[in-house]
């Protein structure tokens, strides 16, 4: 985040970050980016062991060239409806930053979609939508064409308490 200064003199933070290459997917018809320094692999649908006693969008672990990771259906956390998958359902192996270190986790997506140079123009704030929401984990609006991209904090999208359960099921 940058400091600069507005025309009343007083300092306002610009969040300058955001700028860079970003992976997209889509679930429900709707378009999502994360930080391309945030993924380390894409891997088609495998098998998933499932974790008694965790929450439903922990879809449980996957064994990734002798690693346990956890994986978390994104709809699922999102609110959204579960879904067959299809053959263009995939996981995204992504590094989470917590308190203890950095992890990885897979994210069930419904297809991944491209990778997109987006600038710092095309990147709006998110828009307010009261106090009882939370978008933290919303880094920002991307415009791309006539559509929107929403961009994630995938370090914010799962809670410190959730990311102890998540790690608990690895």
């Amino acid at each position: 985040m940058a400091e600069l200064t507005n025309t009343m003199g007083q300092e306002v933070n610009v969040k300058s970050d955001r700028e860079g290459k970003y992976l997209t997917f889509s679930m429900a018809a709707e378009e999502y980016g994360i930080g391309i320094l945030k993924v380390k692999e894409i891997i088609g649908m495998m098998a998933i062991t499932m974790i008694p006693q965790t929450p439903p969008y922990v879809k449980g672990v996957i064994n990734l060239r002798g690693k346990i990771i956890p994986v978390v259906a994104l709809r699922l956390k999102f609110g959204m409806e579960e879904i067959d998958y299809t053959d263009r359902t995939c996981i995204i192996v992504v590094e989470v930053k917590t308190s203890t270190g950095h992890v990885m986790m897979g994210l069930v997506v419904d297809a991944v979609s491209e990778v997109l140079n987006i600038r710092n123009a095309e990147i709006e704030d998110t828009p307010v939508f009261g106090t009882s929401l939370n978008t933290d984990f919303i880094l920002g609006m991307a415009k791309a064409g006539n559509g929107v991209k929403i961009l994630l904090d995938i370090d914010k999208v799962i809670s410190a308490r959730e990311m102890e359960i998540v790690q608990q099921a690895a």
